[in-house]
């Protein structure tokens, strides 16, 4: 009998040190990862341990801002999925977020179940994120002038992208084109690798940038 597979290492980077106890509580009880909590960006950033498959990421830190922090965070861990954590649907911060590299966000108001769901699915490569806000990303976006590109995709992933273009979530996407989510899943993967980029705000953006879609 094969030995089970470790859970994802999650970092939580929160200043309230309820709310702080209270996500790795969140995380660690419903199975989605290891839980480390630190109080601020700049004690998370002088750890010297092992890379972290998610880190939950408060916006609103004292001292170093969550923005500030995500570039220095991707800098050291490229392969790191970024959750944004705020208080307030905040368009202007998060969109600046997800463009430093953020893979998605969630408000602090979300149920325990909802924030266990999207660390999970930040983990496996999607992107929590409402509709509105994919909109917003792909309306700035789209005011930049389309380059020509040599990324190759193929029809299915062209489609796929479409969907992620148009703000759909994972599970609109597969009920559109008659696939499973983990279908889904592995085309948004895919299609991360060929763009080279790892957030959903990078993909839309070098899809508009480059006329992919």
């Amino acid at each position: 009998m094969s030995a089970p597979l470790p859970l994802p290492a999650v970092w939580i980077v929160e200043d309230h040190s309820l709310l702080r106890s209270t996500l790795a509580e969140i995380i660690t009880e419903s199975g989605t990862g290891l839980a480390t909590t630190f109080a601020s960006c700049e004690a998370a950033l002088a750890s010297d341990g092992p890379a972290p498959d998610a880190i939950v990421l408060d916006i609103g830190l004292s001292g170093m801002s969550g923005i500030a922090g995500i570039r220095l965070f991707k800098e050291r861990f490229p392969a790191t999925e970024i959750v944004m954590f705020t208080v307030f649907d905040d368009r202007e911060k998060i969109f600046e977020a997800l463009c430093a590299g953020a893979s998605g966000y969630l408000l602090k108001s979300e149920s325990p179940d909802r924030i266990a769901a999207a660390v999970r699915e930040v983990i496996e490569g999607g992107s929590p994120m409402t509709p509105e806000i994919a909109r917003l990303v792909v309306a700035r976006f789209s005011q930049l002038q389309p380059a020509g590109s040599e990324v190759h995709l193929s029809e299915r992933e062209e489609e796929v992208l479409r969907c992620l273009v148009d703000g759909l979530a994972k599970k609109e996407i597969a009920d559109r084109l008659d696939l499973s989510i983990h279908t889904v899943d592995n085309y948004v993967r895919r299609i991360y690798r060929k763009l080279h980029v790892n957030t959903l705000g990078g993909a839309v953006a070098k899809a508009l940038r480059e006329g992919l879609v």
